[in-house]
C-alpha cells in the first residue's frame, strides 16, 4: 500500500488526519515560544504531496511545489493557510532578512537522516535509491542516526554556546542559536559540513552549507510517517522512540 518501508506504526497521513491535526492539535504558542525572536519576518513553507502523492484535489498541479507562505498576519494566520493546504511538510525560511527583504545571514543547522546511515540489513543510501526505497528506513537505521546525534551534539557544545536538537519525524536536526553564527559565510559553512562528515557523521552536507534553506517546522506534522516533528532535551534522546513516545504521536493514531 505505502512506497516507503518505515518502522511499525509509521504511514502516511490521509487527508482527514492531517487536517484534524491542524485544526485540534496543531498549537501555535509552542510554534512562537520555540522560535523566540527569530520569528521577525520569518517565512514559511509547504510541500503538500510531493513523496506520499496525497493531496487535496485542487492543489494537484501545486502537489509536488514548494509554497512559499510569506504574507499573513500572524502565526494564526500561518496556521489557517496550512490548514487551507493539507501539506505532508511545513518548512520555515532559515535565511534571516532586513526589513527590505535582503538575506543578511542564516541560521546554522545539522540535519541527520536514518536513510543516509549503512544499515547492516538494508545497506547504504546507494543500494536502496536502487531499489526505489530512497526515503526508506528501519528501527536500526534510527538507533544508528539517534546515536549519532548524540554524539554530534555533545561535539557542537565545544564550539557553539546555544544548541535545539528536534526529532524531525524521521531523524532529527540540531539548531545552533548564536547570533554569531548567523553571520558565517557560506565558505565557512561548507568548511564546518566538510569537517563534521570527516568526523563520521551522515549529515546532509548542503543543509549545514546553507544550500538548503528550508527546515522542517517544529510541531507540525511530518505526514510520510505520521509523527509530530518535537523539540527534545540532551539527556531525552538517548532512550528516545519515536515508535512509542506520545510525544510525537499525534492523537488520531492514539484514539
Amino acid at each position: 500500500m505505502y512506497r516507503y518501508s518505515l518502522p511499525e506504526g509509521m504511514r502516511y497521513s490521509t487527508l482527514e488526519e492531517r487536517k484534524r491535526f491542524y485544526l485540534e492539535e496543531f498549537d501555535v504558542g509552542k510554534v512562537s515560544n520555540w522560535l523566540g525572536k527569530r520569528i521577525d519576518r520569518l517565512k514559511f513553507a509547504v510541500i503538500i504531496g510531493r513523496h506520499t502523492k496525497i493531496y487535496p484535489a485542487e492543489y494537484r498541479e501545486d502537489s509536488e511545489t514548494t509554497i512559499i507562505v510569506d504574507e499573513y498576519r500572524n502565526l494564526d494566520h500561518v496556521s489557517e493557510q496550512i490548514a487551507e493546504f493539507l501539506p505532508e511538510s511545513v518548512y520555515y525560511d532559515r535565511n534571516l532578512y532586513d526589513e527590505n527583504d535582503r538575506r543578511v545571514g542564516q541560521e546554522l543547522a545539522f540535519d541527520l537522516d536514518p536513510e543516509n546511515v549503512t544499515c547492516p540489513v538494508h545497506g547504504g543510501l546507494a543500494e536502496k535509491m536502487e531499489r526505489g526505497q530512497g526515503l526508506s528506513f528501519c528501527e536500526i537505521e534510527f538507533d544508528m542516526v539517534r546515536d549519532q546525534a548524540a554524539r554530534l551534539y555533545d561535539q557542537l557544545e565545544k564550539d557553539f554556546w546555544q544548541l535545539a536538537l528536534v526529532y524531525s519525524g524521521r531523524g532529527f536536526h540540531i539548531h545552533v542559536l548564536d547570533e554569531e553564527a548567523n553571520a558565517l559565510s557560506k565558505k565557512e559553512r561548507g568548511q564546518i559540513a566538510r569537517s563534521i562528515k570527516k568526523k563520521g557523521f551522515t549529515i546532509d552536507e548542503w543543509v549545514t552549507a546553507g544550500e538548503m534553506r528550508l527546515i522542517r517546522l517544529p510541531f507540525s506534522l511530518h505526514c510520510l510517517v505520521s509523527r509530530i516533528v518535537v523539540p527534545l532535551e540532551r539527556n531525552d534522546i538517548d532512550h528516545f522512540n519515536p515508535v512509542n513516545d506520545e510525544r510525537c504521536i499525534p492523537k488520531f493514531l492514539r484514539s
